[in-house]
């Protein structure tokens, strides 16, 4: 199963990872180096989670956390035991 939020389609994605040695300026130093540059992944933060469709069923789908605040999805409403009467 892909990475991938099923309600708004948000993937992970790539950028830099971007090592430095050195004391900056402000601290006295002569300034950060930058010594190595690597390809790295920011990957999407998905939690999977029952949630109530549209036309009233439910569903366990995965789900990105923004999605989910943003309230794109409604969490599914536990039903409610009996309760035992004394």
């Amino acid at each position: 199963m892909p990475a991938k939020c099923q309600i708004c389609g948000k993937t992970s994605v790539f950028g830099n990872s971007i090592t430095r040695r050195g004391k900056a300026k402000y601290l006295g130093g002569v300034g950060r180096k930058i010594t190595g540059i690597t390809r790295r992944r920011f990957r999407v933060n998905l939690q999977r989670l029952r949630v109530q469709m549209p036309d009233g069923t439910r569903r366990r789908v995965r789900i990105c956390t923004q999605c989910l605040r943003s309230g794109a999805v409604t969490k599914r409403v536990k039903r409610e035991k009996p309760r035992p009467t004394a």
